[in-house]
């Protein structure tokens, strides 16, 4: 098993990218509005950009690719919310996937900010050690 499949943020949203799939196979395929197309095309790129920014080495590249996946996972509620004010999208079936999305960027933002307490801690520890600040 890779570390990003042990995240819980990571298998929430390739839970959601199966509901997602399983959604746009019941809209129709004409007429798709572009949020339909957007949520089409990219939403895949939560799980992603959690896989590669957690296979990077330093605090600070995995804490900009959870960043973009944290975004990415907002950017995807908004898409739902313009699918519902369409009326390609009822409430809620809306709020069926915007729950797994919340789920996602509360896990995303507490990694996040443990990761920016882990470095904060180690700088603060490296320079403590060397006498400089």
């Amino acid at each position: 098993m890779f570390d990003h499949e042990k995240l819980d943020a990571y298998r929430v949203s390739i839970e959601f990218i199966a509901w997602v799939h399983a959604l746009l196979d019941e809209l129709p395929r004409i007429g798709r509005p572009s949020a339909i197309k957007h949520l089409d095309e990219s939403s895949t790129s939560v799980a992603l950009n959690m896989a590669e920014g957690n296979g990077k080495r330093s605090i600070a590249d995995r804490v900009r690719y959870l960043e973009i996946a944290r975004g990415s996972a907002l950017e995807y509620a908004a898409c739902l919310d313009v699918l519902v004010v369409r009326k390609k999208l009822s409430s809620d079936t809306a709020l069926a996937g915007k729950t797994m999305l919340v789920r996602v960027v509360s896990m995303l933002t507490k990694l996040i900010e443990r990761l920016l307490n882990q470095s904060s801690t180690s700088t603060s520890t490296s320079t403590s050690t060397t006498g400089r600040r």
